[in-house]
């Protein structure tokens, strides 16, 4: 990014945006054609919530294999919606929990609780709904559960080679 050393009015007419603006256009799903793209077999499939629920800090889903589902929730101090299908386990998590965070594998982290296309023939069910209007699990505590239940060392506990 360049400074002008100019007063804001001698800057030209583009338009400012903030890092968090930047960092969320980079992060965005890709639009179905776009360069880079897969093409898409049909609309993208998104979770569905259940009537009611709002989303005040947007809805994104957390993928984990059906073999960690059950182990992860009794580790869990608050469970939002989970979805199920033969496969996966799909947490809602607000948006942008991958932000400088990287879920461990196998899990898959999908922006705005997009369904990949390999899930178009085994659609998840709702099989957990908390109390209350927002459907979230939180994602640290998640993520923390997720690293013990797969034995991965979290992210920032690794240690750094110069």
């Amino acid at each position: 990014m360049a400074v002008s050393g100019t007063q804001g009015s001698d800057l030209g007419s583009g338009q400012v945006c903030s890092l968090d603006t930047l960092v969320r256009l980079g992060r965005a799903p890709r639009t179905p054609g776009a360069p880079g793209s897969p093409e898409p077999s049909g609309p993208p499939l998104r979770l569905t919530l259940p009537e009611g629920m709002t989303v005040p800090l947007g809805c994104d889903a957390v993928a984990v294999p059906a073999r960690f589902g059950s182990e992860l929730m009794p580790r869990l101090p608050r469970v939002g919606c989970v979805f199920a299908d033969a496969t996966h386990w799909w947490w809602i998590v607000p948006s942008d929990s991958d932000y400088a965070l990287r879920w461990p594998a196998p899990s898959y982290y999908a922006t705005g609780a997009v369904l990949p296309d390999t899930a178009r023939d085994r659609l998840p069910t709702l099989i957990h709904r908390p109390d209350g209007t927002v459907p979230y699990t939180p994602p640290i505590p998640l993520y923390l559960a997720l690293c013990r239940v797969t034995g991965t060392t979290p992210a920032w506990s690794r240690s750094v080679s110069a």
